[in-house]
């Protein structure tokens, strides 16, 4: 409780830091009166257009990925787990793929659609090509599966796009990871998705504890693994789905978070999704600030600032053994 007691007002202040940081140069004490009395002025209309959804899609997206990555780890009882294992993050690339090439889709919102019903496809493809056969459908099954998939994907969107250079040039501003030019109409679409599927990965904390014990040892203390299993891909395939579909694919955020929450607070999957859940959006939003400040007068995306911050972090992480067992 102390360590969320610190982390939550850490990231309250970075949500303001991202709502005062940008481009156009807005003094403090201005930015502080215009977050709650809009004037109507033209740094009002930044403040609350552009940088305030902007940083409330930040919050979504990282509690998503923070939480989808913790899942995915405790489901595979594998520490390399990231939110795009189960080719949820290729089907939402190839959704975006014939959007663009096909539909003539150019919009964000359009995109996020496209991008959620591919993540959605390539989920349920995973699941049942991972349980087709003899024997259930095991962690090690799906994430075959799911290499499979991605692959598939991969191969498509590369044919399309290398013979279409219009659909191209839309795609590489989708696939780097942004959370610019998204508005509230995309913070709307994406709440209800982000929400259920948190409040149904939370339900499953307690269950994932009993998995990492084996699966006799929890199926002799009562837990229906295979129920646990599907609803665990269910969470994964709306929280990842809904994260790449609203803000492109964003590396290292899903893996290396789990990793620093359970560094805190040991293997308890309840105190690991907490921690994941604040701690997620904590390294999004700060990246998202970094990349403005570094980009003035431009600004770099926030896949590439998390992919650079989040490397070295992981190889740091990954030195330590006590981490990378689960």
């Amino acid at each position: 409780m102390t360590g969320l007691a610190i982390a939550v007002p850490v990231l309250v202040l970075l949500c303001f830091v991202s709502v005062w940081v940008g481009s156009r140069d807005i003094a403090f004490t201005e930015a502080w009166n215009l977050l709650w009395h809009n004037d109507g002025s033209k740094a009002a209309l930044v403040i609350h257009d552009y940088r305030l959804p902007r940083t409330v899609l930040g919050i979504l997206v990282g509690m998503a990925l923070g939480l989808a990555g913790a899942l995915m780890q405790a489901m595979t009882r594998n520490p390399l787990a990231d939110p795009g294992l189960l080719g949820v993050n290729s089907g939402a690339s190839t959704g975006v793929v014939v959007a663009t090439a096909y539909v003539g889709v150019g919009s964000v919102l359009g995109h996020l659609w496209f991008a959620f019903v591919g993540a959605a496809i390539a989920s349920v493809l995973v699941y049942v090509v991972g349980s087709s056969g003899r024997g259930p459908a095991t962690p090690e099954r799906l994430v075959i599966a799911g290499a499979a998939v991605t692959a598939v994907c991969y191969a498509f969107d590369s044919a399309v796009l290398l013979l279409d250079p219009r659909a191209f040039n839309d795609y590489r501003f989708w696939i780097v990871g942004s959370l610019a030019g998204r508005q509230y109409d995309v913070v709307w679409v994406i709440a209800p998705f982000v929400v259920s599927a948190m409040l149904l990965t939370l339900s499953l904390a307690r269950p994932l504890n009993a998995l990492s014990l084996g699966d006799d040892v929890a199926r002799g203390l009562g837990i229906r693994v295979g129920r646990v299993r599907v609803l665990g891909v269910v969470a994964v395939m709306l929280l990842c789905g809904t994260a790449t579909a609203a803000a492109g694919p964003i590396a290292f955020v899903g893996l290396a978070v789990p990793h620093v929450a359970r560094f805190i607070v040991g293997p308890d999957q309840r105190w690991v999704m907490a921690y994941s859940i604040v701690l997620a959006p904590i390294l999004l939003i700060g990246s998202d600030v970094l990349g403005r400040v570094l980009g003035s007068p431009g600004e770099i995306q926030v896949g590439i600032v998390t992919a650079l911050l989040g490397g070295p972090m992981f190889l740091a992480l990954c030195r330590r053994r006590k981490l990378v067992a689960l």
